[in-house]
């Protein structure tokens, strides 16, 4: 076993694997990846009920992965640090090597 890794380490990795063993955290993942979002606007366009997508919100903060920002009333999510949305990126290019075909052409969103 390499030197540097602690159990901290794996602690923390095993977060991210439960994180994104749910496909609905994944998705709320990569949409934050892009920008960050309010829920009730992440609730519609991952098409899921707002309770569900606080639940999911509340899972994600307790990994660590997202962090809310008070905005008066209102919090808005984004990812807590930069370096997850490239280590998403990353996972997205590993999906295809994993799976090639599970899109192609200009449209495929996996890099």
């Amino acid at each position: 076993m390499h030197e540097t890794v602690t159990l901290s380490h794996t602690a923390s990795l095993a977060r991210l694997g439960h994180a994104l063993s749910d496909e609905t955290r994944t998705r709320v993942l990569l949409a934050l990846r892009e920008a960050p979002a309010f829920p009730s606007d992440l609730a519609d366009a991952l098409d899921v009920s707002r309770q569900k997508l606080s639940n999911h919100l509340t899972c994600l903060r307790g990994c660590g992965l997202v962090e809310g920002v008070k905005e008066g009333r209102n919090t808005w999510y984004r990812l807590s640090d930069p370096h997850l949305a490239d280590a998403l990126s990353d996972l997205m290019r590993l999906v295809l090597v994993v799976d090639p075909d599970c899109c192609s052409g200009e449209d495929c969103a996996c890099a």
